[in-house]
């Protein structure tokens, strides 16, 4: 970034995009900030990976999944509905979430 009045239009151009209004102390501080990051990633760039082995991922592991089995209950219905605070025909019965 060349000077103080073009990082502080990015940061406008990104609240813009965002639809966020900032106060120009908030301009100020994440402009300070942006320049913060960007400088570190010009750093990551000088770094040399020409020997680095390029991988998708780095575990070793491969197909880490759980089987979705059906586990006998353990609990019965009846134990189940009478510590439920409200229980209707085989279903919890809980405050609606939308109007």
């Amino acid at each position: 970034m060349k000077n103080n009045e073009e990082k502080n239009q990015w940061v406008l151009d990104v609240a813009r995009l965002s639809r966020i209004e900032l106060t120009s102390a908030e301009v100020e501080k994440f402009s300070v900030q942006l320049k913060s990051i960007l400088d570190y990633v010009a750093e990551l760039n000088e770094v040399d990976t020409s020997g680095a082995e390029v991988t998708a991922q780095v575990t070793g592991l491969s197909d880490v999944f759980v089987d979705d089995k059906i586990k006998p209950n353990e609990i019965s219905w009846q134990e189940i509905e009478k510590n439920a605070s409200d229980f209707q025909e085989g279903s919890f019965k809980v405050p609606a979430v939308f109007e």
